[in-house]
């Protein structure tokens, strides 16, 4: 049991090393997030250092993957993704994605509520797509104000203020899926043979 437990730990560095790189961070901004001294994560990394929970717990919440997925837990076979729903100012967000890096997609369900609430656009890193599937969702974007109703579909790259909103009176759902600057969906189609 020893040796298996030694392999399992022996593995947790590499494993760490490869998921900061595939996100494109830094120690120091992995610090930043985590709060984790950049020299405990150099040492988690070159597998000179235990991880223990108080160190695992923050990176994975970081990295946004479980925890057996840090530690190489063997997998069940279920291939279903079990979100874990954040509410946060009344809306709902649930996450559809666990890898880092890369393309993130979310289901956004915002609350029917007052539809005179005063935009506060934000921008950020990365490039946003997304699909109303229910409801009346309303877009901020620059000096433009709509209203996509299901069906229809956005993208912008997040640079540009942004603000969403609910512009009627039942609750509206969306997909989101946010990308790294730069990237842009791309569609790869065969030619059909006659």
């Amino acid at each position: 049991m020893s040796d298996e437990f030694d392999t399992v730990l022996s593995a947790v560095g590499p494993r760490l090393r490869a998921l900061r790189r595939r996100s494109g961070a830094t120690l120091t901004a992995l610090s930043e997030t985590t709060g984790i001294p950049v020299s405990t994560l150099s040492r988690l990394e070159s597998g000179h250092r235990k991880p223990g929970l108080e160190l695992l717990l923050p990176l994975a919440n970081a990295y946004q993957v479980p925890l057996d997925e840090l530690v190489g837990a063997p997998a069940s076979g279920d291939p279903r993704v079990h979100p874990r729903p954040i509410t946060r100012n009344g809306m709902t967000v649930i996450p559809l994605t666990r890898k880092p890096g890369g393309l993130q997609a979310f289901k956004q369900i915002l609350p029917a509520g007052p539809t005179d609430v005063e935009p506060d656009p934000r921008s950020h890193e990365g490039y946003h797509w997304l699909y109303v599937l229910n409801g009346r969702l309303r877009l901020v974007l620059g000096d433009q104000d709509l209203v996509l109703t299901a069906g229809e579909v956005a993208e912008f790259d997040t640079h540009l203020p942004h603000w969403f909103g609910n512009a009627g009176t039942q609750p509206v759902e969306y997909l989101s899926i946010l990308g790294p600057q730069g990237e842009r969906f791309h569609i790869r189609a065969r030619p059909r043979r006659a």
